[in-house]
């Protein structure tokens, strides 16, 4: 009876406080789509687990150098070009059985899914606390190789989970289903800081082996469900193509970098990339050393950054619905960078933590509009492959991403080192110098970025109005 009334009533509540009610489709209905959508709530998790939580606990906990740890949790960033070429790979694919995606999908997941197994007993032997004396090289060796698995199956699962959805939806629905994927990867990254905080509220190196194996068991159970069932098998598409000459990927991305904006787009989506990732791997130990906040409230500004990136990403479907230039509002994005550095950069003198977080949250919604901008700006460059186009996009997103992790954490020990040895005098000496560099240095790239998104800018009499409700949020009251 209850179930009755519940429906009842829940049939009376308008589509407009329904934001995703429209995203559905013929080709993709709502129940597989958001099954799909659940290998970006797992890349969400993986990514809390990594950068949230992993850097935190081997800065502070086990004692590793932050220019050591930068360049680990920087690999998985650093094969991201290959999504460029799996992209279009998943694009051209002739399987047996008529597969374009699947076969990217599980492959990726399986990857994945080692890298997270064995990178717990990697990192506790790269940091010493390992029962078996071994030398350096071989922790570091088996580190890298834990994270490097760890990215490859992340940048091939995750571009093909993108083209999956972009061939099933309709036209009319593309950015809607985009969009949902987006919010599911934010929504992955919020529940994954929340877990990760409780669960390591003790730490012990016996608990990190245990919550990290249990983030690949959970990682590789979902995305089996995700997958299931999301692409027909069709054979007669291999009959088809049969005989027929490919393009190598060195022609198609000859005609792409040809395009009037292309190599500008890619500059600006690398530079603010760079702003906004380069605090990634110190922003936790910032809260830690200079703060003294201890690991479950620092773990949980992973959740403060995702949070505001939700934020960022409901005023852009509200800024695009009325039919700005996705450029403009990746600049909207850029500025709002400007502020939210400086809340990061002043709390540590007037040691207020709350001005920290609220820094923290700034920084996840600027990121989180620059992205969206970046990302529907991509979706329209190139129609000819759809892996391709999305596969560009995050190539150079995530490289742009993991060169920032290495370049900020090696920043933050080279002034940090200078300062404590007094080489920048005595009214530089505080131990939040080394920190405050690196913030500084990102609003730089905030104003490089404007200045490379500049000539990209539509005016307004020129903006694209054929998709009047891109992101399905128009008409949702919550604005």
């Amino acid at each position: 009876m209850r179930a009755k009334t519940f429906t009842k009533y829940a049939k009376k509540v308008p589509s407009a406080w329904l934001p995703f009610a429209d995203v559905s489709s013929v080709g993709l209905p709502l129940p597989r789509l958001l099954r799909l959508s659940l290998f970006k709530f797992t890349m969400g998790i993986t990514t809390a687990l990594m950068i949230g939580t992993l850097n935190r606990v081997m800065i502070v906990e086990l004692g590793v150098p932050a220019w050591l740890v930068s360049m680990m949790l920087a690999l998985p960033l650093l094969v991201a070009p290959l999504r460029a070429v799996t992209g279009y790979q998943s694009d051209v694919h002739r399987s047996a059985l008529g597969w374009r995606r699947i076969p990217y999908m599980w492959g990726g997941t399986l990857i994945q899914f080692l890298g997270l197994a064995v990178m717990p007993f990697a990192l506790l032997v790269l940091s010493g606390h390992g029962q078996v004396p071994v030398p350096n090289w071989v922790g570091q060796g088996a580190a890298a190789m834990a994270f490097l698995l760890v990215g490859a199956g992340l940048q091939t699962s995750q571009t093909a989970v993108l083209a999956l959805a972009t061939d099933q939806a309709s036209e009319e629905t593309q950015p809607r289903v985009v969009a949902l994927l987006y919010t599911m990867l934010l929504l992955g990254a919020v529940s994954g800081s929340v877990i990760f905080s409780l669960l390591l509220a003790h730490f012990t190196p016996e608990l990190l082996v245990q919550v990290v194996q249990g983030t690949a068991l959970v990682v590789l159970v979902i995305n089996g469900i995700s997958l299931w069932k999301q692409e027909a098998r069709n054979p007669q598409r291999v009959a088809e193509f049969k005989g027929q000459a490919v393009r190598s990927f060195q022609s198609v991305w000859t005609d792409f970098i040809q395009l009037p904006t292309s190599r500008r787009f890619m500059w600006a989506t690398a530079l603010g990339t760079l702003a906004f990732n380069m605090q990634d791997v110190v922003l936790e130990p910032y809260g830690g050393e200079i703060l003294k906040l201890s690991v479950g409230s620092t773990s949980a500004l992973t959740g403060m950054l995702a949070a505001g990136g939700l934020l960022g990403f409901y005023f852009s479907g509200l800024k695009l619905a009325k039919g700005i230039d996705a450029m403009r509002l990746a600049a909207y994005g850029t500025l709002a960078g400007l502020p939210a550095f400086s809340a990061v950069i002043f709390s540590a003198p007037l040691d207020a933590g709350w001005l920290f977080r609220l820094g923290a949250l700034g920084i996840g919604f600027g990121g989180g509009v620059f992205a969206v901008g970046t990302l529907f700006t991509a979706m329209r460059m190139e129609k000819a492959y759809v892996g391709l186009a999305l596969g560009v996009w995050g190539a150079v997103q995530s490289a742009a991403a993991g060169t920032a992790m290495v370049f900020g954490g090696v920043f933050r020990d080279v002034v940090t080192h200078l300062s404590v040895q007094g080489a920048l005098g005595p009214a530089l000496s505080d131990p939040s110098v080394g920190y405050s560099m690196v913030y500084h240095l990102e609003m730089l790239f905030l104003f490089l970025t404007l200045i490379s998104i500049g000539p990209l800018v539509k005016r307004r009499h020129a903006l694209l109005s054929e998709v009047p409700h891109p992101l399905g949020l128009v008409e949702s009251r919550i604005f």
